[in-house]
């Protein structure tokens, strides 16, 4: 037995023996738990939903699958963090994608997921995604993410919906010279201990840092921060 209560766990794709292959990895850890399984958005939604009272109690963290009948992950993912309140947080969610369904991811980040997994990502790596978005952090540290992520910002024509607004250039340009450095170091991947050592802080003052760039951006979490940082041109693929 762990010293806390495992991680719980809900898995959401329309593919049963996916569902089982997960559920095999996660459950096979002391600290995760498998507790809801959902064939499509649907069906999660409604798992998911706080005023269910499902025996199954609370989830932590979704994975999220994008393709499914009935309900797209994208529109579950909307509705599942759009129930969050200070009272009730919703489960935080990772998308598992691939690299032709790129175009959909930047709209799950938008919607309130915490990050996005490659399906085809090594067991390790699935794990360590839900135990880093359960902490509260988001996922965008493995380089297969950073190379999905900057191929969707490069993809976003600058005149479309989904480019940059006013809003977020005025927050951008609210942020100090020195949470600008931390910003650009968060998209490139590092995590908090590489940019204390990168800037030559301690690791508790770079975490005021990023607290102060995500109220600033309206953030959720560094996913978002990111996705904005690219978007209003602070950081571009390859820099």
């Amino acid at each position: 037995m762990t010293a806390t209560a495992p991680i719980r766990v809900g898995l959401v794709d329309d593919q049963q023996l996916v569902r089982a292959g997960f559920r095999m990895v996660i459950d096979s850890q002391a600290d995760l738990q498998v507790v809801l399984e959902a064939g499509d958005g649907a069906q999660a939604v409604r798992a998911l939903d706080p005023a269910a009272h499902t025996a199954t109690g609370p989830v932590d963290v979704v994975l999220m699958d994008v393709r499914m009948p009935t309900m797209d992950g994208l529109t579950a993912t909307a509705q599942i963090t759009a129930r969050a309140t200070d009272a009730s947080p919703a489960p935080r969610v990772i998308v598992l994608t691939t690299f032709d369904l790129d175009e959909y991811v930047l709209s799950a980040i938008r919607a309130g997921a915490s990050g996005f997994l490659l399906k085809d990502a090594p067991p390790e790596e699935m794990l360590a995604a839900i135990r880093t978005v359960h902490h509260g952090d988001a996922v965008i540290a493995p380089s297969s993410t950073k190379r999905l992520l900057e191929h969707l910002v490069t993809a976003l024509p600058p005149d479309e919906p989904g480019a940059p607004s006013d809003p977020a250039r005025v927050a951008v340009a609210s942020l100090t010279d020195r949470e600008r450095e931390v910003l650009v170091l968060m998209a490139r991947g590092r995590s908090n201990t590489e940019i204390g050592s990168d800037l030559f802080v301690a690791e508790a003052t770079v975490k005021t840092h990023v607290g102060r760039i995500l109220a600033k951006l309206r953030a959720r979490d560094r996913v978002q921060a990111v996705v904005v940082a690219y978007e209003t041109g602070l950081v571009r693929p390859g820099s």
